[in-house]
């Protein structure tokens, strides 16, 4: 049985108020998703290398029964779900960290924005009538479309609102308006919740 759960989450910048934000949102993701009164710890690191880094002193030091990943972009698409520390090698350079595990890498494919494309409900109810939603990427294959053209399609689909999306604030704001049943439809966040449910939930 996991006796601590940590996560460590890229976002949140350099700032500390957007660090209590990004976790705030993650949270209430989590929580709606069934892990109220369970909840892991979640540490907003700022940078993807920050993220990384921290990860890594955090696995190095933690005991037999403690869980902890980091729940980061992939960046690009994912040939391979499970084949996390691969993409990481080939993408980023990154060195598997020794004993650590493809399970201990949580993907937003390809980005935090696929996600928050993928609720169109939660969209409209934000946004209001000014969101273009025609303008929003189709809700087929959302994880094989570039991070560029997601954020560049929502930036697009909202640019008339009064609070137009930007990464910030403004992206925690949504994020924690998001249902889980909606999001499911992305492979990579279904994995994301079978394994916390595997660790938290036994």
């Amino acid at each position: 049985m996991v006796n601590k759960t940590t996560i460590y989450i890229e976002g949140g910048g350099d700032s500390s108020q957007l660090h209590t934000l990004c976790r705030k949102g993650f949270r209430k993701l989590l929580e709606n998703c069934g892990f109220k009164g369970q909840m892991p710890k979640l540490v907003a690191c700022g940078g993807r290398d920050s993220a990384f880094d921290d990860f890594k002193i955090a696995h190095a030091n933690k005991s037999n029964s403690d869980y902890v990943s980091m729940l980061i972009d992939s960046e690009d698409p994912l040939t391979d779900l499970e084949a996390t520390w691969e993409h990481l090698k080939e993408r980023d350079k990154w060195d598997k960290p020794l004993g650590s595990e493809n399970d201990q890498v949580l993907f937003m494919t390809t980005c935090m924005e696929t996600w928050i494309v993928a609720d169109r409900d939660a969209l409209a109810e934000h946004y209001g009538s000014k969101l273009q939603t025609n303008a929003l990427p189709p809700l087929t294959d959302l994880e094989s479309r570039s991070r560029h053209e997601i954020q560049n399609d929502l930036s697009h689909a909202t640019r008339d609102c009064s609070n137009s999306y930007r990464k910030g604030k403004r992206s925690f704001d949504v994020l924690e308006k998001l249902s889980p049943d909606e999001l499911e439809r992305l492979p990579s966040f279904a994995r994301v919740k079978n394994i916390l449910e595997s660790k938290i939930c036994k």
